[in-house]
């Protein structure tokens, strides 16, 4: 046998292999190549596991309120909420007759009136909020100054954390020749006992 009689067989064995193997594999691409097209082409992304109350919120019980301040307010330390006070002094000065600065002075805070102190000229929405710088004002104000007086020019983004909240305040109840009180704290209400039926309304 020639060579050429033999390369002829081996190039017809060769094709038979080619088709055997090869068109099952065009057809695995094709088949995939469709697949593509489809709804379920490319990776898609997992999505990020939404809150048990959907939207993201954050759990009720993380929510701000008066009550934790002043329950932290009765153990607060002054000493710590001085350093605190720190990012303060960029714009305020704590000192008794202490100047203004881009804020007032906050000597005697706890209980003056809002949007009123001598040499000093407020916001609009400061001015015209009224009332006093009590506990309550104090606390919701340095917490989320954007959010408690819309419109004020503070540029200060409040302090989040509770316990710090708390001794801030107990700091600035120092700069006063009288501090004022400090408020009550809220009492706990009595949990019920386990299986225990609600109380019936009083009639």
């Amino acid at each position: 046998m020639d060579s050429f009689e033999f390369n002829k067989i081996a190039g017809g064995v060769l094709s038979a292999l080619l088709f055997m193997f090869g068109v099952p594999q065009v057809y695995a691409i094709m088949k995939g190549h469709d697949a593509h097209h489809g709804e379920n082409r490319g990776y898609e992304l997992p999505k990020p596991k939404e809150s048990a109350k959907g939207g993201g919120a954050a759990p009720e019980a993380n929510a701000f309120t008066f009550a934790k301040v002043a329950t932290a307010l009765a153990k607060a330390s002054a000493d710590s909420g001085k350093e605190v006070f720190k990012a303060c002094t960029q714009c305020h000065t704590g000192e008794k007759g202490g100047p203004n600065k881009l804020g007032p002075n906050l000597y005697g805070i706890v209980g003056r009136d809002i949007g009123k102190h001598a040499g000093f000229t407020y916001s609009p929405a400061v001015a015209e909020k009224g009332g006093k710088w009590t506990w309550e004002h104090l606390a919701a104000y340095l917490h989320d100054p954007k959010s408690y007086i819309p419109g004020n020019r503070m540029s200060y983004a409040g302090v989040k954390d509770v316990a710090e909240l708390a001794d801030l305040l107990a700091y600035l109840r120092t700069l006063s020749d009288s501090p004022a009180p400090l408020p009550a704290v809220p009492a706990a209400a009595p949990a019920a006992a386990p299986g225990a039926a609600p109380a019936a309304a009083k009639k």
